[in-house]
């Protein structure tokens, strides 16, 4: 098999070198930089808020086909590169579960705009040229899933194939409209608070405490039917382990009073989520090794591609990526400006003495260690798709590295002073490196939309990099604002509205205590230990022929609060009864194709309503403007909640069954 034919879309237009289809316009751009200002301060808001991101690549499909709609030339490629370009900067405001930190500590009084959107573009930047060669290892050559990327190239394809007047194309165009609007309307009732949010119940096990926590969320019940039984069944092996197994045992010794939810999650905060950091490590670092091979070999491909452009072959439009010689050449030229910045960040300081050797190690460090999270982060994408792939466990990760090279370069016998602006330097570092995790965990994921619809790569790769662009200009202006206004919790002059920003308050916390030497090293010591045991039972899985535990869905079982994990899983058994019910149908693919619809319309609605609703709560400066009623209907509303999602979840499923016949 020929690189050419490796790289063909699975189905997209017929596409060839001399065909002219508009894809990268000068509208489209322009359409994607506005949605960019729109989903980038919601995402802002409400990772700040609640320490969660929507996905952005589906709601800006949407929104790029209704719009563009309105000219009779516009193409499913056009509207490819509006998402991919709104996505890209959708997912840079994830920079938020970083920069905080150093408003925490009180380093910064606020966020400077020159430097904010430096740290913001400069990773960016990196991430989308680190992960060109990735392409075809992890996109093209690949059996991983990208569940968000194939549920955001059927709409594309829905949307194109409706206008042509296809009888399958209008159905399911009719199934994503249906069951986006009501997850949106479910969505709004919680909001209202008739209904409940999330079902939960909190007991005493013995001497310790745990519970069960699942949130009522079509969005996640979508995402869980996209990842699949494996992924699915992984996160829930992960949620055993963290919460009714590990947590009871943590909350027995008795040292934090209160009732049993807030035992629980205080000890979830405190421990097992550093127990899932571990968990989260040894596995990306097994991921890391088992992609090696693939990675090599998409390097080794790339090259290959870009000598056959220069030997005079006509490369087809799919295999086009950004030539490697200029993959290269930018990743070490941005170095230079980076490296401006952090002399800027040194000067005037207690670590201004050290600037040359401080600044030389970083440089390597962010080279090294963000070629080596460009990939796992890209194979987390492709596994449990952008949205639920624990970016702020790389984080974690990062900050941890970087705080122990800094320790070992200067010790801990140093002033108070010293301390802070080596926790800040290593936070503007570490800033640096999430913004490459973050690129590369979403922009591999637009990859696999561009091959499903015959997009070319490299006009994909330049909307990213646009992408990077206007989400960085707009991330420092909202986080003044917010910041200014609501302020965050636990920063100096923190107000009652003040925002939680709990991956922020986790990683300057992990920062502080490696180089304070106060960190409790045993929780993400046995995490590893686990992460080990994890990666033993897949390997023995896949050997028998059982169904496998990817030790990184595990791991995120463990990391991320029960509440999002619980629907995910619950949705991939529901995906996985209805994929099992699609193969007795007249045609299996064309109700699977149905299914992955249904899916995806969930994900639509609930995504759409959300950035409505962070531009309410923002305008009314209210945590709960929706509200209809109080606390004292939470019981009603918790028991008609989970009934009335129930009923929905069947109503929507067993529609699109009979539109399947």
């Amino acid at each position: 098999m020929t690189d050419a034919t490796r790289g063909a879309p699975e189905t997209g237009p017929e596409t060839s070198p001399e065909t002219s289809i508009r894809e990268l316009t000068f509208r489209g751009i322009v359409l994607g930089g506005i949605i960019t200002l729109l989903f980038t301060a919601a995402n802002v808001y409400l990772g700040l808020k609640i320490g969660l991101t929507f996905a952005t690549s589906i709601p800006a499909a949407v929104i790029s086909m209704a719009v563009l709609r309105l000219f009779k030339d516009s193409t499913i490629l056009e509207n490819n590169i509006v998402q991919t370009i709104a996505s890209a900067a959708g997912t840079l405001a994830a920079i938020i579960f970083v920069l905080p930190g150093l408003v925490m500590i009180g380093w910064w009084q606020g966020f400077p705009f020159f430097t904010t959107a430096a740290i913001t573009m400069f990773g960016g930047v990196l991430g989308v040229l680190f992960s060109v060669p990735l392409r075809r290892a992890l996109v093209v050559d690949t059996v991983l899933p990208y569940p968000e990327g194939r549920a955001a190239a059927e709409v594309l394809k829905v949307g194109a194939g409706s206008r042509e007047g296809g009888e399958e194309s209008a159905r399911g165009l009719g199934i994503i409209v249906a069951n986006a609007i009501v997850s949106a309307g479910f969505a709004i009732l919680t909001q209202t608070k008739l209904v409940a949010a999330e079902a939960a119940t909190w007991f005493r096990v013995g001497a310790g405490a745990t519970g069960i926590s699942g949130g009522l969320s079509f969005a996640l019940l979508g995402a869980g039917h996209l990842v699949g039984i494996s992924v699915g069944m992984a996160m829930f092996a992960g949620v055993i382990i963290g919460w009714w197994i590990l947590l009871p045992i943590l909350t027995s010794g008795g040292s934090i009073t209160g009732t049993a939810e807030v035992i629980a999650t205080t000890v979830f905060r405190s421990d097992v989520r550093f127990f899932g950091a571990g968990v989260i490590g040894v596995a990306a670092i097994w991921t890391l090794l088992k992609i090696a091979g693939p990675v090599v070999g998409g390097v080794r491909s790339a090259l290959a591609a870009s000598a056959a452009k220069r030997g005079g072959e006509v490369l087809a439009l799919e295999e086009r990526d950004i030539p490697i010689g200029i993959v290269g050449i930018g990743s070490l030229a941005m170095l230079v400006p980076i490296g401006i910045l952090l002399w800027t960040v040194l000067q005037g300081g207690p670590l201004e003495a050290s600037a040359i050797g401080l600044i030389a190690g970083s440089l390597m460090f962010i080279l090294v260690i963000g070629l080596v999270i460009a990939a796992v982060c890209g194979y987390m994408a492709g596994l449990i798709g952008a949205s639920n792939s624990p970016v702020s466990g790389i984080g974690i990760l990062a900050i941890l590295a970087a705080s122990i090279l800094l320790v070992s370069w200067f010790g801990r016998a140093v002033e108070p002073g010293t301390t802070q602006a080596l926790v800040a330097y290593g936070l503007i570092v570490t800033g640096i490196v999430f913004g490459i995790a973050t690129i590369s965990n979403d922009n591999l994921q637009d990859l696999k939309t561009g091959q499903l619809v015959g997009a070319t790569p490299w006009k994909q790769q330049v909307a990213l990099l646009i992408g990077v662009v206007f989400g960085s200009i707009v991330v420092p202006p909202v986080l003044n604002l917010l910041g200014s206004t609501l302020g965050f919790a636990g920063a100096p002059g923190a107000g009652p509205n003040a925002l939680a920003a709990p991956q922020a308050a986790l990683i300057s916390a992990l920062a502080k205590g490696v180089l304070g030497g106060n960190l409790n090293w045993a929780m993400i010591g046995y995490g590893a230990l686990t992460g080990v045991v994890v990666i033993a039972v897949d390997e023995l899985l896949g050997k028998a022929g059982k169904l496998r535990l990817p030790p990184l869905g595990v791991g995120l079982g463990v990391y991320l609060p029960m509440s999002v994990t619980l629907p995910v899983t619950i949705g991939a058994v529901v995906g996985y009864m209805y994929d099992r019910w699609a193969d007795r149908a007249r045609d299996p693919e064309l109700a699977k194709r149905m299914g992955v619809l249904t899916a995806t319309g969930m994900i639509v609605g609930e995504s759409l309503w959300g950035v409505g609703f962070a531009g309410i709560v923002y305008l009314t400066n209210q945590e709960t403007p929706l509200a209809l009623v109080g606390d004292g209907f939470a019981s009603v509303a918790l028991v008609g909640g989970t009934l009335l999602f129930g009923v929905l979840t069947w109503v929507m499923y067993r529609r699109t069954m009979t539109a399947s016949l």
